[in-house]
This record gives structure tokens, C-alpha cells and sequence, in this order.
């Protein structure tokens, strides 16, 4: 039948929610004849003709049936190959063909949207936003986007001029999903989904939530792009992986913020592109012994200073330092390398920026509308609604993208205490409790549940982190014995406690032994990760070195100290960069690490023995197989307060190998100072933090020591030792 007025002017105006019941191909019947009406709408056309096999290559010549675009043909039959062409003359004379978008079927199935519906469609990234593919035998790009509350959404993009009258999309069901595919849209083309809400009559344009990649900031657009293709060279790694147990094997953590660990000066300071971090980065970290790096957040986010904790790509990787291609060929290189990567992943809330998340579809999709719940008071952002399916399926989804995608061994989960309480950073009055009375966010306790099943579920020897600093119970704990389900949880308890003893003057330290020992009363109650992150090296908190009491020389001595100790206490370990070489300034996102204090030799001795700890740390079974149980440590001596001093032992998981560890934390050497350990002969010093190398006073024990078939501290024999001035010495059993 013929459009309508009412149909055209919906059309016109991009009103229209089922542009796919006035465009494309329709079937007629008038009596016994059966053909097909052909509609489309193309504004800028002066002239339109189709082109199908079936006419032999005769045009059928479209008529301009309604002023503004609209022009339909008659197709005598009554089956239609999608594959038809519609040659078109524009108003300035210009022709082109292309295939009509209105004649193709779907490309999501019913059960699809079913999956996504129950909210168990854990491949969404592969179904929704822009995928190229071939459908029905035409090469397109498909674009799936979910707006439920949204009354029309189109594809904008520089393909089409940027009008959403070009490419009105198609309403499936009752899912809220809109599914348009378009033929012939290149790789690399820009587009976004202009959005017309259900209050309102001005349409507005938003990103792909589900976007591959995004135009590099200050420019918000989409990016079409195609990750499938590239071939990986990391089996050997990911097999091994699979079969790996991060739990007993050794985990040291480099942390790095990619903007900033150094620049490129010689050219206005620039950031480097992935490729130059893989060829500088890489090597550094390799040399350094470091078995991971941690990745601050390399999603897409619109502004620098959030680090990329304020994100508005949750699957695309920073276009900052270049392609999402660029990127797996920077996690390829750190594999074969045999270096993990791990990266930092912040779903506890969004930036209110106008091409995001926030009001999607004119309404709190992704958040609460209650500012109670909705919003965060801390962060000046919004707050995932964890208790909506589709908006908890987004987010594991994000999650599983980087894992399979990318191949990304590990995600540290930001901000998880504000997840957890929903009277995280609020007063009285400003918080709503949960169903119970209380304060547990249940729904964000549910979302962690599942993302931790499923993520081990589908990719078995990664790592999930939690940044979580309250007494919540049983965060890395699996789910069937009431757990979170995470791998690691960070000790936020330990670094305060740490930091607090290693400032004070050591003439002190003796009133407050308990914040070197505490740690011990709760150590293996999770699966912890001792940090030093770049939240301890900002905003006024002062560098590590610049923290230690002291002249320069006591400051070295009192940072390998608190390091040596670190090591070898139970614990996995993550270092934000520029600890290791000493850096005396806070961390600049805007500017690159100081290397320029390698110069000096104070700095290089102190590089050297971090190196030297990470090699010790891997080497040595006992410091890193039994971190999590009681069968791994015991104390030597935690009493001996008035020297400041800590001894105790690292064991093996079958316990035949051991690893001794005395601490001195004063400036005072401790010579002749016995201690007891649980074996005869000799003891080899593995290594020294007082070590000439390092930079210390090169006290010692020549290399080797014998134990006496004395008792001591509670063990057979013992040790006499020279303890140096503020230092950390190991010891082994020959």
C-alpha cells in the first residue's frame, strides 16, 4: 500500500520506531498478482533506481512518491533478494550505488535476545555494538545497541552525514535491544547512535557502550573495528596458564600508569604508543624481575586526570596510545616475555559525561535514579545498578571482553568497599538500607558472585584482585563456602601499618613493634597482596623515599628495609613504579618517572636490590609457594621490641626447604646477636639490604654462617649474627 502521511512524516522527522514497516522491500497482493513494493527514503537524491539480477540488469526506475526523500518502486513477484542495488543521482549530480539496509533480515537471533533478556548472554560484546560481518551474503557492518526506554535510535555517523533520519533502527521485541545492519560501512569508520527519548522532541547523541574503540580525546565518536582477525602467539603462555595456580606461584606486581612511566621528551613530552612500551617497558620489567605488570585503567576514558578510573569505554582499549590491535600486540609481546599482565578494571562507577552512560536512553539506565543510591558522593559520579540484569551482564561482560580478547591474565577490581556498603562515603539520611535493614548492597554482592564464577569458569589460571579495605569477610573466599569468590584481595591494613612504623624515627619504633607484627594475627585469613600503590604516593602523601625518617642515606637504608621485610612476608607484592629506583618527588600523571636519578649511584644501588629481591623472590620456593597458610610462616622472635628487631622463617610447601629472615629497624648494628633456627649446619646469606651493591654499610656475615647445636627461641639450634643498621638479611640452609 501506498505510505501514508502519517508514515512519511514520522520518517521525515525520525520519529519513526519501525522504519522496517515503511523502508525496504514489502509484499502485495491485488487479487491474483503478487508483487513487491520497494520504499526508500534518501533525501539528497534527485534521481533512484534499482538494480536486482532478477531484471537483467535493467534499472527499475524509483519514483519520488512524497517530497523530502521518499521514492518506491514495484518489483512484479513475490520474493525479493535482499542483494538488491539502489543506484542513486544526487542533487548535485554526483551517483553511487549501494544495497538498501531496510531489505536484510536481523543478524541477533530470538535466542539471543533471550540470553540477554535473562541476562546470560556472557558473549554480548560479540552481538552488540558495531561488528563486521557478512549476512545474507553482503559485507556490513551490524550495529545492536540497548535503549529500552529510548522511542527512536539511528546510526549517526560520517558515512550518512551525521542525520538520523538515514539510518532509523529496528526495535527487537521487548528487550530494549535496536539492531540495524548496514552494508558497505568501511573498518575504522566513525559513527555514534543518535537517541530520541521518550520525553522530549530534540535527539541526542551517545557513544557505543559497547564500542571497540573511540576516537582519540577530545573527540567522543565510535570507532568501527574488527579484533577478530588478529593471530596470537602466546599458546605456549596461555596453556600454561590454564594450568598454573597463581596461589603458590610467585606473583610480583609492577604497577605502572602507561601516560606517565616515561615519556618521550624529545618530542613536546609525548606519551609512548603501545608499541614503543613494549619495546622499552617490557625489557625494563623483564630485567627488573617483576613477574606482572599492573595496568592502571586502559579503557577509554574522556579526561586525563581520572587515570582512567572514570570510564566511558568499558571493551576499548585507550586509543592514547594507539589501536586496540597496537594493544594486543603489547599483551602478546609481555607473554612471550613471560610476563603477566594484569589490569585495573573500575565497575563501581561512571562519569556523568554527555556522550556515556549517563541518562542513555533519556532515563537512569545504568545507574539509580535516587541520588541515594545513584550517585556517588566521593567520586562525583554515578553508580552502577547492579540489581538490573542487563546493566550486571554489561559489566561481566566488560570483564570477559578483556580476558578473551586480550588475554589479559588478571583484573584488579577498583573501589570494591563502595560496591559493598551502601553507606559507603554517605551520613545519616543519606543512604537507603538494603531489603534486611542493613547496609550490604546484596545486588552488588550478587553482581561480584557471578563475575568471579564466571570469569574462572571461562578462563581458568587468571586473577581477580579485589581493592577492598574493610573487615568484609571471605572476599577471596570461593563462593560455596559464602566468599566473594575473588583470587586476591589487596591489605590495605598491612600497607597503613607498614607506612605508620617506617615513618617514625626508629628511636620509636620500639613503642610500636605491633604495627610490623599485627599483620600476622590476620595474614592468612585472605588471600592477600601486599601493596605499595600509587594512592600512597599522591596528594600530599609524599614518595616512599621522601616518607622514611632520616638523612638520605638512613632514608635508602630504611626503604630497602621496609622492602626487604615486604618480600619476605607473606603475601603476593605489587610496587608502584618509581619505588624501585628510589624516587624522591609524589607521582605526576603529566610527566614521566624521574630517571634522571639513575645518575647517581645511591639510586642505581637501590634499583639493584630490588632487582636481586625479585630474583631471590622467584627463585626460592619458600618465599612464595605457602603464602596463604600457617604451614608456610613461623616466628623466630616478634618480642625483641627493644631492638627493634623481627625474625622468622619462610617454608616450602613440603616444608624441606626453608628461608630465614632477620630484620634489624634501627640504625644500630646488632653483632653477636643469636637467634634460633630449625636445622644444624651451615646457612648461606642469600642476600643483604646493608650490601655495599645496594648502597648500605657492606656489614655482614662473610657470605656463610654455622649453626650452633645451641637452642634458641623455642628451635634446636641457632645462629650468631651481625644484624646491620636498618636492614633486612636472608638466610638459607646449605
Amino acid at each position: 500500500m501506498p505510505v501514508t502521511p502519517e508514515q512519511l512524516q514520522r520518517i521525515l522527522t525520525a520519529q519513526e520506531r519501525d522504519p522496517f514497516s515503511v523502508l525496504g522491500p514489502h509484499p502485495e497482493k491485488h487479487g491474483k498478482a503478487e508483487h513487491i513494493r520497494i520504499r526508500a527514503f534518501l533525501p539528497d537524491a534527485a534521481e533512484v533506481a534499482c538494480l536486482h539480477p532478477q531484471q537483467d540488469g535493467n534499472p527499475l526506475p524509483m519514483t519520488l512518491v512524497a517530497p523530502g526523500g521518499m521514492f518506491e518502486a514495484v518489483f512484479p513477484g513475490k520474493v525479493l533478494d535482499p542483494t538488491y542495488l539502489l543506484r542513486v543521482t544526487t542533487t548535485q549530480g554526483d551517483t553511487f550505488q549501494q544495497y538498501d539496509p531496510y531489505a536484510f533480515s536481523p543478524v541477533l537471533s530470538e535466542f539471543d535476545l533471550h540470553l540477554f533478556g535473562e541476562g546470560k548472554l556472557y558473549k554480548s560484546y560479540e552481538k552488540l555494538g558495531a561488528h563486521r560481518c557478512t549476512h545474507e551474503g553482503v559485507e556490513g557492518v551490524n550495529f545492536a545497541v540497548w535503549a529500552p526506554n529510548a522511542k527512536r535510535v539511528s546510526v549517526v555517523g560520517t558515512f550518512n552525514g551525521w542525520d538520523g533520519r538515514r539510518h532509523p533502527m529496528r526495535a527487537r521485541g521487548g528487550v530494549g535491544i535496536w539492531e540495524l545492519f548496514i552494508p558497505g560501512i568501511a573498518e575504522g569508520e566513525i559513527y555514534k547512535y543518535e537517541i530520541l527519548p521518550q520525553e522530549g522532541v530534540l535527539p541526542f547523541t551517545k557513544a557505543d557502550p559497547y564500542a571497540t574503540a573511540a576516537e582519540y580525546r577530545p573527540k567522543t565518536a565510535s570507532l568501527v573495528c574488527d579484533v577478530s582477525q588478529h593471530q596470537w602467539n602466546d599458546s605456549n603462555w596461555m596453556e600454561a596458564r590454564k594450568a598454573g595456580d597463581p596461589l603458590k606461584n610467585p606473583v610480583s606486581i609492577y604497577e605502572v600508569h602507561l601516560g606517565s612511566w616515561k615519556r618521550v621528551v624529545e618530542e613536546g613530552n609525548r606519551w609512548m604508543t603501545y608499541q614503543e612500551l613494549g619495546e622499552n617497558l617490557i625489557p625494563y620489567v623483564k630485567e627488573m624481575g617483576f613477574t606482572h605488570i599492573e595496568l592502571m585503567p586502559i579503557v577509554e576514558h574522556p579526561f586525563d586526570g581520572s587515570w582512567g578510573y572514570q570510564a566511558t569505554g568499558y571493551f576499548a582499549p585507550t586509543s592514547r596510545f594507539g589501536t586496540p590491535e597496537d594493544f594486543m600486540n603489547f599483551v602478546e609481546a609481555c607473554h612471550q616475555s613471560g610476563i603477566g599482565v594484569i589490569m585495573d578494571w573500575a565497575p563501581a562507577h561512571f562519569p556523568d559525561d554527555p556522550h556515556g552512560l549517563a541518562f542513555f536512553d533519556g532515563t537512569h539506565l545504568y545507574d539509580h535514579a535516587d541520588p541515594r543510591k545513584g550517585w556517588h558522593p566521593e567520586w562525583k559520579s554515578r553508580i552502577f545498578n547492579y540489581g538490573r540484569t542487563e546493566v550486571k551482564n554489561f559489566l561481566i561482560n566488560s570483564a570477559l571482553s578483556w580476558f578473551d580478547r586480550y588475554h589479559i591474565d588478571g583484573i584488579r577490581v577498583d573501589a570494591v568497599a563502595s560496591m559493598l556498603y551502601l553507606d559507603y562515603a554517605r551520613k545519616d539520611g543519606e543512604w537507603v538500607p538494603n531489603q534486611h535493614g542493613g547496609n550490604e548492597n546484596l545486588e552488588a554482592v550478587e553482581f561480584i558472585k557471578e563475575l568471579n564464577v564466571i570469569a574462572h569458569q571461562e578462563h581458568p589460571g587468571i586473577m581477580t584482585i579485589a581493592e577492598e579495605s574493610t573487615a568484609w569477610s571471605g572476599v577471596s573466599r570461593p563462593i560455596y563456602v559464602g566468599g566473594l569468590g575473588f583470587s586476591f584481595k589487596w591489605n590495605m591494613g598491612w600497607m597503613h601499618d607498614t607506612l605508620e612504623y617506617f615513618q617514625l624515627d626508629p628511636v620509636y619504633r620500639k613503642f610500636h613493634q605491633d604495627k610490623v607484627t599485627f599483620g600476622l594475627m590476620y595474614a592468612f585469613t585472605e588471600n592477600f597482596v601486599l601493596v605499595l600503590s600509587h594512592d600512597e604516593v599522591v596528594h600530599g602523601k609524599k614518595a616512599l623515599l621522601d616518607k622514611m625518617p632520616g638523612d638520605d642515606w638512613q632514608r635508602f637504608a630504611n626503604l630497602r628495609a621496609l622492602f626487604g621485610h615486604m618480600w619476605g612476608h607473606p603475601g603476593k607484592k605489587m610496587l608502584f613504579m618509581g619505588g624501585e629506583i628510589g624516587q624522591w618527588w609524589e607521582w605526576n600523571h603529566d610527566d614521566s618517572l624521574q630517571w634522571h636519578l639513575l645518575d647517581n649511584a645511591s639510586h642505581r644501588g637501590f634499583q639493584h636490590y630490588i632487582a636481586d629481591l625479585n630474583r631471590l623472590y622467584q627463585s626460592e620456593p619458600a618465599l612464595h609457594q605457602v603464602d596463604f597458610d600457617w604451614q608456610g610462616f613461623q616466628w623466630i622472635d616478634l618480642h625483641d621490641s627493644d631492638n627493634s628487631t623481627l625474625t622468622y622463617i619462610r617454608y616450602a610447601q613440603d616444608q624441606a626447604e626453608c628461608i630465614v629472615c632477620a630484620c634489624n629497624f634501627t640504625p644500630m648494628p646488632r653483632e653477636q646477636y643469636r637467634m634460633g633456627v630449625p636445622s644444624g649446619g651451615l646457612y648461606k646469606e642469600l642476600l643483604n639490604s646493608d650490601s655495599e651493591v645496594y648502597g648500605g654499610s657492606n656489614m655482614g656475615n662473610g657470605g656463610n654462617v654455622q649453626a650452633d647445636p645451641i637452642p634458641w627461641h623455642n628451635q634446636p639450634f641457632s645462629l650468631l649474627v651481625t644484624l646491620p643498621p636498618l636492614s633486612v638479611v636472608f638466610f638459607k640452609p646449605s
